[in-house]
């Protein structure tokens, strides 16, 4: 398997919006629209990560 800079990128941010999401929640008087803005952006880079996966590797 070839190495792909995009998919890592994208897990990286899917990890650092899952910590914020998290951090939110947990917040006293936490922002509902942060919270919804957040989970809207992990899951468009989820459904970008899937995309990547399913791509065939180009070969070098």
């Amino acid at each position: 398997m070839t190495y792909n800079p995009n998919l890592y990128r994208l897990t990286v941010l899917h990890r650092q919006l899952d910590d914020a999401e998290r951090h939110e929640a947990r917040r006293r008087g936490a922002d509902p629209f942060r919270l919804l803005r957040l989970k809207t952006l992990k899951l468009a880079v989820k459904k970008r990560l899937a995309a990547l996966s399913r791509r065939p590797a180009p070969a070098f």
